[in-house]
């Protein structure tokens, strides 16, 4: 099993991080930290890690969390 799916209650962000998540992936989520979760659970995620990153791509977004740390650093819309 991948190492970030066995991890993923350590998965978390700082406020400041919700609030760029939040603007990035135009969502209104109150939880954005169980958004994210919940798309890097789906099994159509794509999960790469890559240097100190794991990066989850699903659904047109790709999400960056430190391999270290479990802290989402960012979110974007794939273009």
């Amino acid at each position: 099993m991948n190492e970030l799916l066995m991890n993923i209650g350590k998965i978390h962000t700082t406020k400041m991080g919700m609030q760029r998540i939040s603007k990035n992936l135009n969502i209104n989520s109150s939880d954005v930290i169980n958004y994210c979760k919940n798309k890097i659970l789906n099994s159509n995620c794509l999960i790469d890690k890559k240097g100190k990153n794991w990066y989850c791509v699903i659904d047109d977004i790709i999400i960056t969390i430190n391999s270290h740390s479990y802290t989402i650093i960012t979110a974007h819309i794939i273009k």
